[in-house]
């Protein structure tokens, strides 16, 4: 009797499914804006890859992870980001990239990644250059393709370096802001002759003041703005002396070379600002101070209604400064004593001085303050306001005479002198003013402190 085997029909074995996600990136945005990049070609050469091993069970994830115009030297980029928070909620199984460098061109950087991977246990996959990141064989071939790539990298960075400086030499335009008094056409600077002398005149008042909070009062006071429009600040000024651009030169890494463009400040001009600016600002202040010592010159007057005269003498190589009567300077009065006849310039200074600082800390003041300074400074607190007043306090000893000299005389406005002691009356429509510059200031102190 013949018996037959009944045989059973095999069933294939379910392949597991692997989830692959596609990293393209470029170091450049330009060209991007085209309808089909340089990242759309990445993403097709690895799509392409992914459907070849769909037998394998690979498949494609929806999201993209693209990085248009980021560096691989660096790992902060919005898409790897996304893609490794990704791998670390098992979202991935493999990574499909059509270059390695594209992943990364640091060898330190791809170690951290390549852990990453390991941890959650995806594998890395480049359409280009085949290895498998699991075996030892593949990692010590992704290490030596990684050192090239980092060599490849440094290589080109030294090349734009070098680049870049020889094109400094030359005394090119390489880029970056323009500076004020300057447009660019055709890639170089060329002067811009409403603008010019707007420059030079910074140079002229700094040269003739000393001081960087003087010159930005002058010229705000004569309308002079930046190249957006804003009125200059002292950090303006500051830069502005130190631009090289300006005399018709270029700077690179501490090295000078005469510039293509053409020059706004003369070479003498640029020589005395910058003989001003080798003396640290301390020293600068001491000698405004003894140039212009009379504080409140033509702010103070006898009970007659005339202005005392400041005047000084020297004994034993000491310097006394006084605040005379007029009618004392011509002789003609003897015996009256209605009149003060000579007072301490310091002692006159300091009691308006510290007249000017208690009237900043009075309260119904900061009030009446904040809001003057509010129609011009809607957004500005009563706390702000505040602050910026008593900020004068340790401030005050550190200005220049003649900025010291400008906070009084726009907040006092006279002084009568009589037998029975001064009388001060202060104008308060000078503090909305006051509190503005004030920020300034501070910034200009701390400078000469440095």
């Amino acid at each position: 009797m013949t018996r037959r085997a009944r045989i059973e029909p095999t069933m294939p074995a379910t392949t597991k499914k692997l989830r692959c996600a596609v990293y393209t990136r470029k170091s450049t945005d330009e060209g991007l804006e085209k309808e089909f990049n340089t990242l759309d070609a990445q993403r097709d050469a690895c799509e392409a890859y992914i459907t070849s091993q769909r037998a394998e069970g690979w498949v494609l994830v929806r999201d993209r992870y693209d990085d248009g115009g980021f560096s691989g030297g660096t790992l902060e980029r919005p898409a790897l980001q996304r893609l490794l928070r990704d791998i670390q909620a098992d979202l991935v199984d493999v990574i499909v990239v059509y270059k390695i460098d594209r992943l990364s061109r640091s060898l330190m950087d791809f170690a951290k990644l390549v852990e990453v991977m390991d941890a959650h246990g995806v594998t890395f996959v480049s359409v280009t250059q085949s290895f498998n990141t699991t075996t030892s064989m593949g990692r010590l071939t992704l290490n030596i393709l990684l050192s090239f790539a980092q060599f490849e990298r440094e290589v080109i960075g030294e090349r734009i370096r070098d680049k870049f400086a020889a094109s400094r030499a030359r005394g090119m335009w390489m880029g970056g802001k323009v500076p004020l008094g300057h447009d660019v056409v055709a890639r170089k600077l060329v002067v811009n002759e409403d603008e010019a002398p707007r420059v030079r005149r910074v140079f002229e008042i700094f040269a003739e003041t000393g001081s960087g909070i003087e010159t930005v009062a002058r010229l705000r006071a004569e309308g002079g703005t930046s190249k957006a429009g804003r009125p200059l600040d002292k950090g303006d000024v500051y830069k502005l002396l130190n631009n090289r651009t300006y005399v018709g030169e270029a700077a690179h890494k501490g090295q000078v070379y005469p510039g293509e463009h053409q020059g706004i400040v003369p070479r003498e001009l640029w020589d005395r600002a910058h003989a001003v600016l080798q003396v640290s600002p301390r020293v600068r202040a001491n000698q405004n101070r003894a140039q212009t010592p009379a504080l409140l010159k033509g702010m103070i007057f006898g009970v007659d209604g005339r202005a005392l005269s400041p005047t000084h003498a020297r004994k034993n190589g000491r310097l006394y400064r006084y605040y005379v009567a007029q009618r004392v300077l011509k002789g003609d009065a003897a015996g009256d004593t209605s009149i003060v006849r000579r007072v301490s310039a310091a002692e006159i200074e300091a009691a308006v001085v510290d007249q000017v600082r208690a009237l900043l800390r009075q309260p119904e003041i900061v009030v009446g303050t904040w809001r003057a300074a509010r129609r011009e400074a809607p957004d500005l607190t009563e706390g702000e306001t505040q602050d910026a007043l008593h900020r004068l306090d340790p401030l005050w000893e550190g200005l220049f005479p003649a900025e010291q000299a400008r906070i009084v005389h726009a907040l006092v406005e006279h002084i009568v002198i009589g037998p029975d002691g001064a009388d001060i009356r202060m104008r308060v429509d000078g503090l909305a003013r006051l509190v503005r510059d004030l920020g300034a200031m501070a910034q200009h102190t701390q400078m000469a402190a440095a």
